[in-house]
């Protein structure tokens, strides 16, 4: 079963203004997939190379001449951040063939770490780039209108909630066997990327890390604890905090600041961005297990944020809200500097919004007040807000 995704459109629409375009996203997302579905119907034809290959990466011992001989095709380079010595030659070859009338779709760019990418990209490539993350596949993809090849048993929300949306995972045949993949994931990653992206990184302790994190799901970040539980300093599991952040694996979602006349808090939440991920380091493998671990709620809240914040930005910036005295929001949207949208979740049938969160959106002065459930309707609750479901919110958040 293979899933279209939602954003093979907007890479499309990318290559055909832009010389070169670089996929972001963790291992086995789905980035090569996407790219080779472009790949497959592009009108000028492709060459594709998997940077993993030792055949593929000596094809590029003479990058120069070998890139240049490719003019007028899309040229996909795939785990890019192996040869980051190519980003200088692409630069050249942009360069001359907008010389010669070839201005977009030359280069698409696959690579698993963001800040090092973009780096290297944006020193090289400043102004002939465009960038954009891959995520796991979520609420767009696998619930929008003729996305799913036919004759395929349709998925339900609670599945993409507890499986996440790693393709390999959210497809599996059964609960069990998905788990086994997101562990095999997990061990690959710290056994593999992480001594290949830091070297100098402990990957035992980052592992510890993000279980202890995985069961501090949303919570306030307190890296004094963390540091004394690993037996390591605070500037070392900021770093490692970094590097999970950058590989795509964790957010850092950071507090909104502005000057409401509020003592507010102004430490970051951290959340394992795929739920999926998420149970697979707590060992949680059915529903079941999941609404019966303390972790559920804000399991539900962190895979709303990550489908909702797939929608929003980069249009919006997002925050939390929370001040010393208890008012609170989980996801504050803004745009212009302005703070606009304001989200609760509540995993429950019925859902409250509390009074803290109604006081939060008049500190701010939101009126687009939401409360997502788990729920299809959508009817008004007290403090002015909103009940509506996660993927009506999304849509409506695709479409602003």
């Amino acid at each position: 079963m293979m899933l279209a995704r939602y954003a093979e459109t907007l890479v499309r629409h990318k290559l055909f203004t832009m010389p070169a375009v670089v996929l972001l996203g963790p291992r086995q997302v789905g980035k090569t997939t996407l790219a080779r579905a472009i790949a497959a119907s592009w009108p000028a034809g492709t060459v594709y190379l998997d940077l993993e290959r030792p055949a593929d990466r000596m094809r590029l011992d003479d990058a120069d001449s070998y890139l240049r001989a490719q003019q007028g095709k899309l040229v996909v380079l795939d785990e890019i951040h192996r040869t980051p010595d190519v980003f200088e030659i692409l630069r050249g070859i942009i360069d001359d063939n907008r010389q010669a009338g070839q201005r977009t779709g030359q280069f698409l760019l696959l690579g698993s770490a963001s800040l090092d990418l973009m780096r290297q990209s944006s020193e090289s490539l400043a102004g002939r780039v465009a960038y954009m993350d891959i995520s796991p596949l979520d609420t767009r993809d696998v619930f929008a209108k003729d996305v799913r090849a036919t004759g395929n048993p349709p998925l339900s929300a609670n599945t993409l909630w507890l499986r996440g949306g790693f393709p390999d995972s959210l497809l599996a045949s059964s609960d069990a066997l998905s788990l086994d993949w997101r562990r095999d994931f997990i061990r690959s990653y710290l056994e593999r990327d992480v001594p290949m992206f830091a070297p100098r990184l402990p990957a035992e302790s980052i592992g510890r890390l993000w279980t202890m994190l995985a069961n501090q799901q949303g919570s306030l970040l307190n890296q004094a604890r963390l540091a004394g539980a690993l037996g390591v300093s605070n500037p070392a599991v900021d770093r490692y905090i970094d590097l999970l952040v950058d590989l795509q694996l964790l957010r850092r979602l950071r507090p909104w600041s502005g000057n409401v006349g509020k003592r507010l808090v102004k430490t970051p939440k951290v959340y394992v961005r795929d739920s999926g991920i998420l149970h697979g380091l707590l060992e949680l493998e059915t529903l079941n297990d999941v609404l019966g671990h303390p972790v559920c709620g804000l399991s539900y809240e962190g895979h709303c944020l990550e489908n909702l914040l797939g929608a929003a930005t980069p249009r919006y910036a997002p925050y939390f809200y929370r001040t010393h005295a208890g008012a609170e929001i989980d996801l504050v949207l803004e745009k212009g500097g302005q703070a606009v949208i304001a989200i609760e979740v509540k995993r429950s049938s019925a859902p409250r919004p509390d009074r803290g969160f109604g006081q939060a959106c008049d500190d701010l002065g939101i009126t687009q007040r939401y409360v997502v459930y788990p729920g299809a309707e959508q009817f008004p609750l007290r403090h002015d807000a909103q009940a509506i479901g996660l993927a009506d919110l999304v849509a409506l958040l695709s479409q602003s």
